[in-house]
């Protein structure tokens, strides 16, 4: 199931990060692709505050994987530096695990990702616009519905 929607600006990222974030189970496995600046760290962030995560969440561009722990752990990855090697940092081990995987540039390691997972592209259309495309497999398609607005 695919779906496109227009975010206008900060606070429509974080009503859709936050509705998301309701929905998260122990596995789940979020997509993120996008320009530089379009906006995924900042949906991670908006994410993570909608799951209860107090700690200051911030790009893992060079360290790339932050675990944040909480009932339900995030991990979240920025993978673009990796190139198809991901398998030599152990990432499967955080992908397949019980926790929330966030992938900014997936694309990268994308052979290790399970079938089933969330993707959002987000394209910048503004200063603050950006026109997301949702798509999901499996368990992920009635996610994708209720996030239909």
């Amino acid at each position: 199931m695919r779906i496109e929607l227009t975010v206008r600006d900060q606070e429509d990222m974080k009503t859709l990060a936050t509705t998301l974030s309701k929905r998260l189970f122990p596995g789940f496995v979020l997509c993120l692709e996008g320009d530089l600046g379009a906006g995924k760290t900042t949906f991670t962030k908006y994410l993570g505050k909608g799951m209860g995560i107090t700690d200051t969440i911030n790009s893992p561009t060079f360290t790339i994987l932050k675990i944040y722990e909480h009932d339900l752990p995030l991990y979240h990855m920025d993978v673009y530096r990796l190139d198809g090697i991901g398998a030599d940092y152990d990432l499967e081990e955080y992908i397949y695990a019980d926790g929330v995987c966030v992938i900014e540039w997936y694309h990268h390691i994308y052979d290790s990702l399970p079938d089933d997972k969330l993707i959002i592209d987000i394209a910048i259309r503004g200063a603050t616009e950006r026109h997301l495309t949702i798509e999901g497999t499996g368990v992920y398609e009635d996610i994708v519905k209720a996030l239909d607005r």
